[in-house]
Formats: C-alpha cells, sequence, structure tokens
C-alpha cells in the first residue's frame, strides 16, 4: 500500500548468562531424577533381589522345605490369624472414626484424632510393655481377674492380636480421614434431602468415593500386621510352636545361622510388601482419576 510505514520486527536476543541459565534448568531435573532412579534401586531393587538370591541359594528344595517345616507352618498360620482379625477390626473403627471425624463437629474430635495418632508416637516395644503391665498374670494390674477367670493373654496368641491391634489402629482411619475431609458433606446432605437413611447414604455415597483409600489403608494395616515384630516380640515370649508370628521365626532361624532359611521365610513378607506397593499405586491413580471427575 501507498505511503505505508514498514514495520521492523526486532527479535529479543538472550545474553550468555540468560542461556547458562535455561540449560541450568534442564539439568538440574535431570540430575534429581537420576538421583531418585539411583536411591530406588539402592534401597529397593538391590535389597529385593538380595533377599530372593539368598532364599534360593540352596535350591528350590530348601526353600520350599523352610516354608513348608511345621514350626514355620505354625507361624505362618499365627500371623494369618492375627491378620484375619486385626484388619476387619481395625477397619471398621477407621471408618467408623473417620466418618465421625471429616462429616460432623462434636466434642472431643481432638481428644479422638490424638488417640489414632498415639501408635505413631509411642515405640512398639513400649507398647508390648504396656500390655505387659496391664495383662501378665504374675505381676499385672489386672492379674488378680485373669487368674480367677483362667485367662492368659501375655505369652500366647491374644496378646499378639492386642499388640497388633493397638500397632495397626491408625492406618485404615489415617489414610480416608483427608480424603473425606476434602470431599465435604455436599452428596451426603443430597442424599439424605432426598431421602435416604444414613446407613444407605454411607453405602451408596460415601463407600464409593472412598473405596480405593480404604483398599490401601486395609492392604497397609495387613502388611504391619504381618511384619510388625517390636511390640509382638515383647508379648510373645519366643515359645517355638505356639507365639512366634514369622518375623519372629525369621529372627530364630537366622541367630541359628540358617540364612537360607530365614531368607526364604522372609520372602513371604518381602511378597506382601511387593502386594502393598501395587495397591498403593493402583490405589493412588484411581484416586487421581476420581479427582478429575
Amino acid at each position: 500500500m501507498a505511503g505505508s510505514i514498514p514495520i521492523q520486527i526486532k527479535t529479543a536476543k538472550t545474553t550468555p548468562a540468560e542461556r547458562r541459565a535455561v540449560k541450568g534448568s534442564k539439568i538440574v531435573p535431570v540430575i534429581l531424577t537420576a538421583i531418585a532412579i539411583l536411591f530406588f534401586i539402592l534401597m529397593l531393587i538391590v535389597p529385593l533381589i538380595s533377599v530372593f538370591a539368598k532364599a534360593f541359594e540352596q535350591g528350590a528344595n530348601l526353600y520350599f522345605a523352610s516354608i513348608t517345616d511345621p514350626i514355620a507352618w505354625k507361624a505362618i498360620k499365627l500371623t494369618l490369624i492375627t491378620i484375619a482379625i486385626t484388619v476387619p477390626i481395625n477397619t471398621v473403627f477407621g471408618l467408623t472414626a473417620a466418618w465421625a471425624i471429616a462429616k460432623f463437629k462434636f466434642k472431643g474430635k481432638n481428644v479422638l484424632i490424638t488417640f489414632i495418632d498415639l501408635p505413631f508416637s509411642i515405640s512398639p516395644v513400649v507398647a508390648g510393655l504396656i500390655f505387659v503391665l496391664l495383662f501378665s498374670t504374675s505381676h499385672g494390674l489386672l492379674a488378680p481377674l485373669l487368674n480367677a477367670w483362667g485367662l492368659k493373654i501375655i505369652f500366647a496368641p491374644p496378646g499378639i492380636i492386642l499388640a497388633t491391634l493397638f500397632v495397626t489402629l491408625p492406618f485404615v482411619a489415617r489414610e480416608i480421614i483427608p480424603l473425606m475431609e476434602a470431599q465435604g458433606t455436599t452428596e451426603e446432605e443430597a442424599a439424605l434431602t432426598l431421602g435416604a437413611s444414613g446407613w444407605k447414604t454411607f453405602w451408596l455415597v460415601t463407600l464409593p468415593n472412598i473405596k480405593w483409600a480404604l483398599l490401601y489403608g486395609i492392604m497397609l494395616t495387613a502388611a504391619r500386621s504381618a511384619g510388625e515384630f517390636g511390640a509382638v516380640s515383647v508379648v510373645s515370649g519366643h515359645i517355638r510352636g505356639l507365639t512366634n508370628t514369622v518375623p519372629l521365626h525369621v529372627e530364630i532361624l537366622y541367630n541359628e545361622y540358617k540364612f537360607s532359611a530365614a531368607f526364604a521365610v522372609a520372602s513371604l513378607l518381602t511378597l506382601i510388601a511387593l502386594i502393598n506397593l501395587i495397591v498403593k499405586n493402583v490405589a493412588h491413580w484411581k484416586i487421581k482419576q476420581q479427582s478429575k471427575i
């Protein structure tokens, strides 16, 4: 067009310092990622491989013989019984406590939260000693009642179950409380407004929203129940074939220099940890998918 003034576009030139800064900003994530991967390999992959390598060091026959040994099987059976009792009880408690804390306002809420977090702040060994002071039939505070009724809790399976219940108390509640608080009460209030009962609201509205976090909390409880050592060691008495769980049996085998057998039994706990890791990743992915909807 005649008489028009040409427009000149000037491109901004980056200085050497700016180019170095951009290059440095690209290198930092690569270095951090490499450090994280290296840490993951050294702290997780290498120990996992070592456990199974040591377990099969003397052949598959010894591996399966160590697992199917009558004493080992009794330890596995006691561990499974402990899980079967502990997980449902703490699941019901965790759901009830989380529902109350996240959905209602009441006096004593902080006390309940403190009670839930108590096992995190007390050493498992100290927790075991507390149960001994309470339930020992020789010097416990409740010894007269226990002796009168003929009950034995310490150095018996009931003591192991009680100690495991205590140390695994927070896991379900602590997994679902933040999620339930973030979700609020809008959907529950809408369901109640439409005439649904409280129980129906829980089953059809609340539970579907927290099912993956609940599953992860249950898996954490089961894994900790299977692998608990400190509190169980104190209350069990280490009676072989009667009060030894899998971790205690592994300790005994290791102290007797039966290393391959010890790692063979320990591989069962490792498998539980791997399953727990898989469930954790699936649960976190599902929770993220729900938050995007």
